[in-house]
């Protein structure tokens, strides 16, 4: 592989107007493109299998007027008891006529006819029925529903429309311009020259904006959900700079060291290219993985992101050469461009008179070193203290509580929000997460003798507070009964209930009992994804160990690195539960409610950190192994290998962290804890894990990390990720031509 990624490096150098030219005009045609075929972001949250998803598919077969989506009109009057007199019915009944001649709407429903009052009597809520689902409900719709009321709040009522039909696309702004600011810093530091630290972002950039109008063009047959287009965002720009930066890294070093420039970037991008293309790829495969789960937005959200990480490793083996070759040497600080020696040979061959170019002197008193000489030196303590600081932090993992978005932590201020808090106020927190109870017969007889039944049997269920009238289709063979709980959406106790509910009501045989509805979703795709999450963490680690032994020819350091990433998720896992689940510094977060995690992230997360925690493994250890193989101790090659390694590592990892950590400043709470638990996963892995555990350990296991047996190193190929088939052929070649 190196091999041939050396060509594809050089080539792309030697043909770099062309390879710009044609970059660019991918880049501009499916900006257009996104642009004219751009679809509808919604949140469809649909789980094939489950009782809620057979529910909702059978009322959009035999009761399509009650498949649609729904909104809830929350009332407050100026006083109470202002409901019982006739100007404040007045006022809701003309608040009700309003809504039920909105543009999408079928009807909506007199909160005096179905009691949907409070008990003072300054509390209503007035439900409304969309002819479509939310996903399908237009900008236009939804913005004629949301000022619904303005005659009533003239007069001193209080009016919150909310409801389904409210969830809303999160905004990407100036706030999440912080992180690539502040990478755009660190990569200045790092390498000390305004040119390649703007042509490596220009070029993670350019993989971004590819990735992402891609995206947006099959949005018009893909059903994106919101959080999709966000998670690819994050991660293109993450691992775009990030490989873009190894391989620039590679670049100046080979040039410090006297090789011309098709050369020099031809030996980066077949050897730290090498790297980037198998961290890509274990990206890409953990991302793609989520669709084993078999829930759709997930698999949606998985291939979105692994689609972007794809076109920033392209973009990376091929953009960044042909960039590197319009800059040349002015990647290099000032005081090293004449310091540095040139090769103006035949590429590959130093030119008559290079030998007496003498490459500079190796530097081993910088950081990276110094920091290998302690944590080698200490190396018990260190993977002590590492163990013990870690668990710490993992102790309120066990807790974690997994939902679906609520409008109860909606951000404060938001329209969602304001109606949830109303509604609470008036009525109780189980108004805001109602439950569907369909029941469906082969005829309307046998539907309306099971409805008396069915609804003793829920109103005797412990925790329901009401069950509504029943609402029949035209042919009287579906009747749908709302059901409302005592407690929230998110509550422990609501989800008992839906286990107790279905579980009453689940013996009857003329007719099938069904309960569905938002708050009953969200729990059976929460059970979906806890249910899955153990078997996924295990495919996840065995691919590591599979992918590594691979890469390395090691046994143990497959292990180690499994071991690794699972004290990584254990600890990201417990620090986002301590914030965003038990409210620990919230305030620093600007989390204005604390409660379950959203319920996908846990997979989510595994997957992501999985492909950049094997990145940071494949770029320090690689580099001790490289040192091992052609003579240094197992002690100095892992010296060697952190000295080299720990500042691109580290600027890799700054990098990430700032471009997650630009995420939290969203008001939406779902990309807050994402952003935030990546951010945190990456700063564990990195600093944590692999820049002080793994070279402790490594050093503790001296030459035995480095065992495979000898049956198993024939049969796993070699797909010299070090670049050492690229030496021999480079050397194969010079010998040849002298």
């Amino acid at each position: 592989m190196a091999t041939l990624l050396y060509r594809l490096g050089r080539g792309s150098m030697r043909r770099r107007r062309l390879v710009a030219a044609i970059w660019l005009v991918v880049l501009v045609g499916l900006g257009l493109a996104a642009a004219t075929l751009r679809g509808p972001i919604a949140d469809n949250f649909t789980m094939p299998g489950t009782e809620s998803q057979r529910a909702l598919d059978l009322l959009s077969e035999q009761f399509p007027a009650a498949s649609g989506a729904t909104g809830t009109i929350a009332v407050k009057a100026p006083a109470d008891g202002a409901l019982a007199a006739p100007q404040g019915q007045a006022v809701v009944k003309e608040l009700t006529q309003e809504a039920a001649t909105l543009p999408g709407v079928v009807g909506a429903v007199d909160p005096f006819q179905v009691g949907a009052v409070s008990p003072d009597g300054r509390y209503a809520l007035v439900q409304v029925q969309f002819a479509t689902g939310a996903d399908e409900v237009t900008d236009a719709q939804r913005d004629a529903y949301e000022k619904v009321g303005e005659r009533a709040e003239a007069q001193g009522w209080e009016v919150a429309p909310g409801g389904e039909v409210l969830s809303s696309v999160p905004e990407v702004g100036s706030t999440e311009a912080i992180g690539v600011a502040v990478a755009a810093i660190v990569l200045v530091v790092t390498f000390g020259s305004l040119v390649a630290a703007g042509m490596t972002m220009l070029n993670a950039l350019i993989g971004v904006g590819v990735g992402m109008a891609g995206l947006f063009t099959i949005s018009s047959v893909v059903d994106l959900s919101s959080t999709a287009p966000i998670l690819a965002l994050m991660l293109g720009l993450a691992v775009g700079i990030d490989y873009s930066l190894f391989i620039t890294s590679r670049y100046r070093q080979n040039l410090a060291e006297g090789l011309p420039p098709d050369e020099a970037v031809g030996r980066a991008v077949g050897t730290a290219g090498s790297a980037v293309v198998f961290a890509g790829a274990t990206v890409v495969i953990a991302l793609a993985g989520l669709a084993v789960v078999n829930i759709p937005f997930l698999t949606v959200m998985g291939l979105a992101a692994a689609g972007t990480v794809t076109v920033a490793v392209l973009v990376a083996i091929t953009l960044q050469p042909a960039l590197l070759g319009f800059a040349g040497r002015r990647v290099l600080p000032r005081k090293l461009r004449s310091s540095a020696p040139v090769e103006d040979g035949t590429a590959g061959e130093p030119a008559a008179g290079a030998a007496a170019a003498t490459p500079p002197a190796e530097d081993r008193s910088g950081f990276g070193f110094r920091w290998a000489h302690l944590v080698t030196r200490f190396r018990v303590p260190v993977i002590l203290a590492g163990l013990v600081g870690l668990g710490l932090l993992a102790l309120p993992a066990p807790d974690m509580r997994l939902a679906l978005p609520d409008a109860g932590t909606a951000p404060v201020g938001s329209p969602a929000r304001a109606s949830n808090d109303l509604i609470t106020e008036g009525f109780g927190p189980g108004f805001t997460g109602r439950l569907a109870v369909v029941v469906a017969g082969d005829t309307p007889q046998a539907t309306s003798a099971a409805i008396p039944q069915v609804t003793a049997l829920v109103q005797r269920t412990e925790n329901v507070l009401a069950v509504a009238p029943p609402q029949l289709s035209p042919d009287g063979r579906t009747a749908l009964l709302g059901v409302v709980p005592k407690t929230g959406p998110t509550d422990e106790a609501t989800e008992t209930l839906v286990n107790d509910v279905r579980a009453a009501v689940g013996e009857f045989r003329d007719v099938e009992v069904l309960l569905t509805g938002a708050t009953a979703i969200g729990i059976d795709v929460s059970e979906k994804l806890s249910d899955a999450l153990p078997v996924y963490l295990l495919l996840v680690v065995g691919l590591s160990v599979l992918l590594l032994m691979l890469v390395f020819r090691s046994l143990l350091v497959p292990v180690k690195a499994a071991l690794g990433f699972l004290l990584t998720v254990a600890a990201t896992f417990g620090i986002t539960v301590a914030v965003f689940q038990q409210g620990h510094l919230a305030d620093l977060v600007g989390l204005d409610t604390p409660g379950p995690l959203v319920s996908f992230l846990p997979i989510l997360l595994i997957g992501i950190l999985f492909g950049l925690a094997m990145d940071y493994e494949v770029f320090l250890v690689s580099r001790m192994r490289e040192d091992f193989v052609h003579g240094d101790t197992a002690q100095q090659a892992t010296i060697n290998g952190m000295g080299h390694g720990a500042r691109v590592v580290t600027a890799a990892a700054l990098i990430m962290i700032s471009v997650f950590g630009g995420f939290v400043f969203l008001d939406d709470p779902v990309i807050k804890s994402m952003g935030f638990a990546l951010a945190i996963g990456v700063a564990i892995d990195a600093f944590v894990v692999r820049m002080t555990i793994v070279p402790a350990v490594m050093s503790l296991l001296g030459k035995r990390a480095w065992w495979l047996p000898r049956w198993l190193d024939r049969a796993v190929p070699n797909v010299d990720i070090e670049g050492e088939g690229l030496r021999a052929h480079l050397d194969d070649r010079s010998a040849a031509r002298t």
